[in-house]
């Protein structure tokens, strides 16, 4: 079995590196986190124009048609940029209405989604933030013409920007999920400060929020922690391209940074915490690269895959941003030193759907059930 990207994901890669060291290096992104919305609409027209944000979203709406190994492609590099863009949030509720929504469903939000008028998320948690389908609380009692929601989702990725919320509840133990506009009645946000400030986060408040029935889709638990197995992959992808911007940067600064007339590099104690970095990164690439797979070849799979690249690289990037900024000494923690926003980003990345003892627990439960 071969596991090696092809040659059109290569040119992907390729693209998507160029575009982002010209219209993104860190130097904008730095500009961008600073501001109220966190991301650029001008550069998130671009990548729309590019096909990006309907790389998987089918032909016949105005989507590219790739699959999930091809979006990691674009993430890791994203990662690297520490891209400031709702694109995570906004590329789950593409894939989640290209596999769960109607026909009709589709052709209202999919091409408004893949051609950039639509920012979408995807607001699953409650109170708890265990990111499975039993930790859905809110509820609703759907009737002839619709259902009526009132409650708070908790977690959600850019719920500032977004304007398409793809919101879960039960009926009767039942899952949904519903798909609310934000200017609908009785919708509103609240953003959550974070300490990396190019990922947004907030809650999102329904008070008697009208939802009618051509906006809801009936689903199970195994499609909700399916989704939920796929924002984990997704945000690990964009760790792999971080921590391998942290190992490059702290490198070249080993080379640089000169201690008793040598290069700091040259000391065992420096070459071996940049080995153990460089070894955690490709163990949790080989564990990504199959868990993405997995998402489009070998769905039931997915879950253990997921749960075991999370896991790793949850634990696995927090020590490479904090490796990275050690290294790079007293200078590595101010703010004109690029290395501690990766820091800040190996933070925000390791709660967010599921951190390690979470997985590494749910390994052994699924394991148990087998």
């Amino acid at each position: 079995m071969n596991f090696g990207f092809t040659e059109e994901q290569d040119l992907l890669r390729d693209q998507v590196r160029k575009f982002l060291d010209a219209q993104s290096p860190v130097s904008r992104v730095r500009e961008i986190m600073h501001t109220d919305a966190g991301f650029d609409r001008q550069i998130w027209q671009q990548i729309a124009d590019l096909g990006w944000l309907g790389l998987v979203v089918e032909p016949e709406y105005d989507g590219v048609g790739l699959g999930f190994v091809d979006l990691i492609v674009i993430l890791e590099e994203m990662g690297k940029s520490l891209f400031p863009s709702p694109f995570i949030a906004h590329s789950l509720a593409a894939s989640t209405l290209n596999e769960l929504a109607s026909a009709d469903q589709k052709k209202r939000h999919l091409n408004d989604l893949a051609c950039g008028r639509t920012i979408g998320t995807i607001a699953l948690l409650d109170i708890h933030d265990l990111p499975n389908a039993e930790s859905i609380t809110l509820s609703g009692v759907i009737q002839e013409n619709g259902v009526i929601l009132n409650g708070k989702k908790l977690f959600v990725m850019d719920a500032d920007n977004a304007d398409l919320f793809i919101v879960a509840f039960k009926d009767q133990h039942v899952p949904y999920l519903a798909l609310i506009r934000r200017d609908q009645t009785g919708v509103s946000t609240q953003g959550s400060a974070t300490m990396d400030l190019t990922k947004r986060v907030g809650s999102l408040e329904l008070d008697n929020v009208s939802v009618a029935t051509q906006d809801l889709i009936m689903t199970n638990n195994e499609n909700i922690n399916r989704l939920l197995d796929k924002a984990a992959v997704a945000v690990t992808a964009e760790m792999i391209g971080a921590a391998e911007a942290v190992i490059y940067m702290t490198t070249n600064y080993a080379k640089d940074r000169l201690q008793f007339d040598n290069p700091i590099g040259k000391y065992q104690g420096v070459k071996h915490r940049l080995a153990e970095m460089y070894v955690d990164v490709e163990s949790f690439r080989s564990l990504l690269y199959y868990a993405a797979w997995c998402v489009d070849e070998s769905p039931h799979e997915l879950p253990r895959s997921a749960s075991l690249a999370k896991a790793y690289a949850s634990d696995a990037f927090s020590q490479i941003g904090t490796d990275g900024v050690q290294l790079h000494g007293a200078i590595g923690f101010t703010q004109e030193y690029d290395v501690q926003l990766y820091l800040k980003r190996s933070k925000w990345a390791r709660p967010i759907f599921g951190d390690a003892d979470y997985h590494y627990e749910r390994i052994h439960q699924l394991q148990v059930t087998d």
